[in-house]
């Protein structure tokens, strides 16, 4: 694979000229001169123009059509255009391994051209012509500015580490483009995790989520509340705007009905809040699992005993409470014939390979047999109830035995039956799997889980309903799987094995899931 650095304003050239050529007037003409359609050409894809007529944007076949006009492109000249633009770390390090993984595989040689320190070029060639096939613009910015250049439509996909808001929602369907909340308009394509940081010099080692909030929220000032030393706590966050705040906001703040503290140090870069956390024995701050040298990460710990790490392990299975997952989305305009095949890459084994190499976790199926569960069944224990009897956890234990748990868990959006964004991913790719064979199992269980909220025998129904549901989306995904070749059972448990403190919210949205246990 060739790879070099060119310089770009010759380019940047061509692409006002190729825009200004795009801007002007097409009329395509079917081959027996039966139907003419007239106006501006939006795109050519290399197999479909899409044209602004004055019945709005129409997208024609090329096979079955002659062009004319001076916005008509050169058919034999014809280079793919896919354009990024988002999260900078997804730009700058998940995207790159991505684009070179997948020349590699397809036997393309590949050049990458700077314009400036926010774009990136990269140009894939035909091995044996040199042609250049498809040229990938990535812009990096944030995960709002992403959004934004989707919604006016300045890119074609938009690089984002957090899920899209309502708001963006409902722009994105007045504005045309779809539903983006929808799994045909989205892809999860790694795991990244939010870690509360301090410096390699404080002895504190770990902290409860709800310690988290009441630190940032300013209610704990002093390190001696939280098992340290008698000093001041130094607040250390990201600028309004970033994706890491965001999450942070949605998964521990507000759940907490609480608002930041006014005096937390803001930074425009993870860079510069870990240098400072790093420097500052008396600092918290907030980074991710790709981004976190420099820094010690503290365990997440609940007073019902619950510890959390963010191990690909934990974060593969949602078990972590700040997984944050890395997304792509996208309009529902058609994508050149290039970039549908690029999206259908992101998710095989060998992007897998490649997202690891970026430093991020990767979403390759793993499975943790029941002898390596022994926290899980001692948190089950330790946590049962009234309602949580001796016989419903021999039954659970009865259940387990001889089963491996896949890595694949299914939770539900607050206050909602509606599955998460990881978890909507994770039908598509047990789907996959499933279609594939590349799950050598022959028996499979959905085992639904509830929180401590209502009575056992609802919350054991409950639970087994969801189990059902999340049963049915998979089949329903998994149109080519041979149904006899794995047995899909339900069960339902309800309260018998928290995951977490069941006296917050988010710990109680953690308890509710569906897993996989594999036979």
């Amino acid at each position: 694979m060739g790879y070099c650095r060119a310089g770009i304003g010759a380019f940047l050239v061509l692409q006002i000229l190729a825009a200004a050529a795009l801007a002007q007037d097409v009329t395509l003409t079917s081959r027996d001169g039966s139907v003419e359609i007239a106006g501006t050409l939006l795109g050519y894809d290399g197999e479909y123009y899409r044209v602004d007529t004055i019945y709005g944007a129409l997208t024609v076949d090329g096979s079955g059509v002659l062009c004319s006009g001076p916005g008509c492109p050169d058919l034999d000249a014809y280079v793919a255009q896919i354009r990024f633009s988002g999260a900078a770390p997804v730009g700058n390090r998940v995207l790159p391994a991505l684009i070179k993984a997948f020349a590699v595989q397809h036997e393309y040689s590949l050049t990458q051209t700077y314009a400036d320190d926010a774009i990136d070029f990269y140009e894939l060639h035909d091995a044996s012509s040199g042609q250049i096939s498809a040229r990938f613009q990535v812009h990096m910015t944030s995960s709002d500015e992403g959004f934004a250049d989707l919604l006016a439509d300045e890119s074609d996909i938009a690089m984002s580490l957090r899920e899209v808001s309502k708001q963006e929602v409902l722009l994105g369907a007045e504005a045309g483009l779809g539903q983006f909340s929808t799994a045909a308009q989205n892809r999860v394509i790694a795991l990244d995790a939010l870690l509360p940081v301090v410096s390699p010099r404080n002895p504190v080692q770990q902290i409860s989520p709800e310690n988290l909030a009441r630190v940032f929220a300013g209610e704990i000032s002093n390190w001696n509340e939280l098992g340290g030393i008698d000093a001041p706590v130094a607040l250390h966050l990201r600028a309004a705007g970033s994706a890491v705040l965001q999450v942070f906001l949605d998964r521990i703040i507000e759940p907490s009905g609480r608002a930041l503290d006014a005096e937390i140090m803001r930074h425009s870069t993870n860079d510069a809040l870990r240098a400072a956390v790093a420097a500052d024995p008396f600092a918290i701050g907030l980074s991710t699992l790709s981004e976190r040298h420099g820094v010690q990460s503290l365990v997440l710990a609940g007073r019902c005993g619950f510890r959390a790490d963010a191990s690909p392990e934990k974060l593969k299975a949602d078990d972590y409470p700040l997984t944050a997952p890395v997304f792509l989305y996208l309009g529902n305009r058609r994508l050149p014939a290039i970039g549908r095949e690029f999206l259908r890459f992101v998710n095989s084994p060998a992007a897998q390979v490649a997202i690891l190499g970026a430093g991020f976790v990767d979403q390759s199926i793993s499975r943790t047999p029941v002898q390596r569960q022994g926290d899980r069944l001692a948190n089950a224990i330790q946590a049962a109830g009234s309602d949580t009897t001796l016989a419903e956890l021999q039954r659970l234990v009865t259940a387990m035995n001889g089963t491996r748990r896949l890595s694949l868990t299914f939770r539900f959006d607050d206050g909602s039956s509606g599955l998460t964004a990881q978890s909507r991913s994770n039908i598509t790719l047990l789907a996959r799997a499933l279609e594939t064979g590349a799950i050598a199992e022959r028996e499979l269980s959905f085992v639904g889980f509830s929180d401590g909220d209502g009575g056992a025998g609802a919350n054991r129904k409950l639970s087994r309903d969801r189990a059902a549901s999340v049963r049915a989306a998979v089949v329903t995904a998994a149109a080519t799987a041979d149904p006899r070749r794995v047995k899909l059972g339900i069960e339902g448990f309800g309260e018998a094995m928290p995951m977490a403190c069941d006296d917050t919210e988010w710990g109680r949205q953690i308890n509710r899931r569906v897993e996989v246990w594999a036979r």
